[in-house]
């Protein structure tokens, strides 16, 4: 087996997006499931000549089945993980943009995951199987709540 220094780094990069909706009970965020049973955000990898801002708006329809509009950008994500079978580890960013739900059904989502759902913005964070999708969709809360939204129960 390979040390992880005979690893080789490389640097990733994906881009995606924090839908929201506003309710009677505050603001709904969209989260995703994979089939390994992971909750997330929808994001994904630029195609060639495709901005940031591009690929989450993409992205984000392509998951979720959702018209969105692009608003301000969020933050972002970084962290590590390893391919051993290419023998690299990956330094990975993910930029995250607010995203406001105008229209499209979570019906027409992909087939990527199999599950995308509405939640309360403290729902999605207690759902969130990474504390760094936690994280952001914490930063995204406190962005609402500075516009003077309604985020509910944070």
């Amino acid at each position: 087996m390979a040390n992880r220094q005979d690893y080789r780094t490389r640097e990733a990069v994906s881009a995606g997006g924090i839908v929201y909706r506003e309710c009677e009970h505050g603001v709904e965020v969209v989260m995703l499931k994979t089939a390994g049973g992971v909750w997330g955000l929808p994001k994904g990898t630029p195609n060639d000549g495709e901005t940031l801002s591009e690929t989450a708006l993409r992205e984000v329809r392509e998951e979720t089945g959702l018209e969105v509009c692009l608003e301000e950008k969020v933050g972002t994500v970084e962290y590590w993980f390893a391919v051993a079978a290419q023998r690299e580890r990956f330094h990975k960013f993910v930029h995250f943009w607010l995203m406001r739900a105008d229209g499209g059904s979570l019906d027409q989502h992909d087939h990527e995951h199999v599950d995308v759902e509405w939640f309360a913005m403290a729902d999605a964070m207690k759902r969130a199987t990474h504390a760094n999708s936690a994280a952001i969709l914490r930063d995204a809360a406190t962005l609402l709540e500075q516009r003077g939204g309604g985020v509910g129960n944070v």
